[in-house]
């Protein structure tokens, strides 16, 4: 039940992803059709949002049955009164589940428009209000207080300050306006704050905009995964290589009751100052955060011991988890991808230097974790098997919670190591819709499994360290 049109590529990149997805090894293990089928599948679902919200809750200061109390009181709140659960999730107990309500087929459109730009369109879908940076043009005449119909310029044609535009839109929904056309565009006005607050959102989903924010976290579930099969333990030495905005340095700092250490890096300032700052909102003190190019974070000579910053001496950490810098494709929503096949393709060797350094860094016996957002078999299982190729001293591990399905096909792993790695894949289940009628009648057994599986695109490999060599 596709709302939306499926994801578009340049045509380079949609040439490519369907070598990678009608490779030889799949069509030989499910046929040509079946892959055809999955693949038509996942362009659809990742023009979609995923069908769950998921926050995690900071346990470090509040406990979940608290957290989820005052979460489902909010939610009622901004809903009028709609009854809409909060779940708690069977095999990860510091998460709570927010059905996503949608698509809303039969949203009445108004005559006053504002377009807003791709980015914004996203997060609207999944439940943000329209903040001015976001938005790029509106209706000639419209007034603080107008009943507004907001699209999405998803292509990126629309000028910005324009009185109309016939180009490709989506529709988003409706919200009410909180300036005028004029005081949106005017050069001396406001650059910042709150332009559309959104009253029927196409997909109704729960704003996060200053709910909770000491005991919340939103994060997407395969990012919540990943810092559970590192598995820090307190008093460890662990780090974080690319870890802006920081979702998973707090959660590796929460799990380890935040006795230890956590070594966080990203080589842009601002980016480290948004971990620095997330860290302290959720109360964290174990968390260093450095602004440092990870490629470069493996010391050749001996240092001073009154050194705590990067480069590290190799052996230095216990765990590291490298959730890499990727091509992006399995963030969803996204109707329009915009990377070159050449940026696409640009990111493979700059993993393989950042995972060399981790395994210098990392301790005989110690784990580390490979991780990315991406659907691309290049920067995933192409990784693994490179990685297992490269560095004899690694070892594959089972990850505990194994939600996602096992790796895919055409990297030439073996079966068995297949099942060693986790995909999520949006396409596991059938693209459907959510409203209030279908969700009251649902088990919480299967609507738990459909958050498991709608998600967004990613993958996980968990690495053991056997020796020094």
């Amino acid at each position: 039940m596709s709302f939306f049109p499926k994801i578009s590529f340049q045509r380079e990149v949609e040439e490519y992803l369907t070598e990678v997805f009608r490779n030889n090894e799949l069509i030989a293990a499910l046929g040509t059709q079946e892959v055809e089928s999955k693949y038509q599948s996942l362009l659809s679902h990742l023009s979609h949002p995923p069908s769950f919200t998921t926050v995690r809750v900071n346990t470090h200061l509040a406990s979940v049955k608290h957290v989820k109390k005052l979460l489902f009181e909010e939610i009622q709140k901004q809903f009028k009164g709609l009854c809409v659960p909060v779940l708690e999730h069977p095999k990860l107990q510091d998460i709570l589940l927010i059905p996503v309500i949608g698509p809303r087929r039969d949203l009445k459109k108004h005559a006053s428009e504002v377009i807003v730009g791709a980015q914004c369109g996203y997060a609207v879908l999944r439940g943000a209000h329209v903040y001015v940076p976001g938005i790029i043009s509106t209706s000639r005449f419209m007034k603080a207080g107008d009943l507004v119909s907001v699209y999405s310029d998803i292509e990126g044609k629309c000028k910005r300050g324009a009185k109309e535009f016939e180009g490709v839109k989506v529709f988003l929904g409706n919200g009410i306006s909180e300036l005028s056309r004029s005081e949106i565009f005017s050069s001396s006005g406001p650059l910042n704050g709150l332009g559309v607050r959104m009253i029927e959102p196409v997909y109704l989903s729960p704003s996060f905009d200053n709910v909770l924010p000491s005991h919340l976290f939103l994060q997407n579930l395969p990012s919540v995964i990943v810092s559970h099969i590192l598995n820090p333990q307190p008093g460890e030495r662990i780090l974080d290589m690319c870890a802006a905005p920081g979702g998973k340095t707090t959660h590796l700092a929460t799990l380890m009751q935040d006795q230890g250490e956590v070594i966080a890096m990203d080589k842009i300032a601002k980016k480290v100052k948004k971990i620095k700052q997330n860290a302290e909102l959720l109360q964290l003190n174990c968390i260093k955060a450095f602004c440092y190019d990870g490629t470069k974070s493996l010391s050749v000579e001996k240092r001073g011991d009154e050194q705590e910053g990067p480069p590290f001496l190799p052996e230095s950490f216990d765990r590291i988890l490298l959730d890499a810098p990727c091509s992006g494709m399995g963030q969803r929503p996204n109707m329009a991808y915009s990377l070159t096949l050449k940026e696409v393709t640009s990111y493979q060797p700059l993993q393989r230097k950042l995972f060399t350094v981790a395994v210098k860094l990392l301790k005989p016996g110690g784990v580390l974790v490979y991780s990315t957002c991406t659907i691309t078999l290049s920067e995933n299982e192409e990784q693994v098997a490179w990685a297992l190729k490269t560095f004899p001293c690694l070892q594959l591990q089972p990850q505990e919670p194994h939600i996602g399905g096992e790796g895919m096909r055409g990297a030439g792993l073996s079966l068995d190591q297949l099942k060693l790695l986790q995909r999520f894949d949006p396409a596991a289940v059938m693209l459907r819709g959510m409203d209030i009628n279908s969700l009251q009648d649902s088990r919480e057994d299967d609507l738990i499994s459909l958050a498991n599986k709608d998600c967004i695109g990613f993958f996980i490999a968990k690495f053991i360290k056997s020796n020094s060599k």
